[in-house]
């Protein structure tokens, strides 16, 4: 049976990829509303959508850059670019929060690739965002062993398996903020998590 700390990453044996999410979520954006008044600058609402994403944003850069402080830059990067963005967007045409993604993905990308060399996989500097510290020791110790399994993979399988399991995007929403078909999103997810399942294997058994 999982250890808790993995049931969110699907490890358990048998478990399949992610599942798409539902055409009806898909035809509708949830934060339309909110984004025409942000567009209108309407104040109330650009704080709105900041406490509505600005959470989501952070624990997705801090899962792929494994630095909370440079994690609160991102998200305040793309919120920046959200409030820019808000009065030319085309509804209709793609999920705000897809797309808002897309802009947290590829900051976070931008950091990486900045960074020297073997820096993006440095272990000890990891942050694990899981478990809080009143869940317990155990809980932290599994959160950390998950949070270094994740620190190890290839950084586009990294990104599937946090946008997917983490954020809770469906296949074809994480496959447009990666850029990606939902084939290759499927790919980098099997790949994935068969290697945290390899990696946690004492945890899921």
């Amino acid at each position: 049976m999982p250890r808790p700390g993995t049931e969110t990453l699907g490890l358990a044996a048998g478990a399949g990829a992610a599942r798409p999410a539902p055409a009806s979520a898909r035809l509708e954006d949830p934060d339309a509303d909110l984004v025409r008044r942000v567009g209108r600058g309407d104040l109330v609402a650009v704080r709105a959508l900041t406490a509505r994403k600005l959470p989501r944003l952070t624990s997705l850069a801090a899962r792929m850059l494994g630095d909370f402080a440079e994690a609160e830059d991102v998200a305040q990067e793309s919120l920046i670019r959200a409030w820019r963005q808000a009065p030319v967007w085309r509804f209709g045409e793609a999920r705000f929060d897809t797309w808002l993604h897309r802009v947290a993905v590829n900051l976070c990308r931008d950091r990486l690739r900045r960074r020297r060399p073997g820096g993006a996989d440095d272990l000890d500097a990891l942050v694990d965002p899981g478990p809080a510290p009143d869940r317990g020791l155990e809980a932290r110790d599994v959160g950390d062993r998950v949070a270094a399994a994740m620190a190890t993979l290839p950084p586009r399988q990294r990104e599937a398996v946090v946008l997917c399991h983490y954020q809770d995007l469906g296949n074809i929403e994480a496959a447009v903020a990666l850029g990606i078909s939902v084939e290759a999103l499927e790919s980098l997810l099997s790949r994935g998590r068969r290697a945290l399942r390899a990696a946690l294997s004492d945890l899921v058994r």
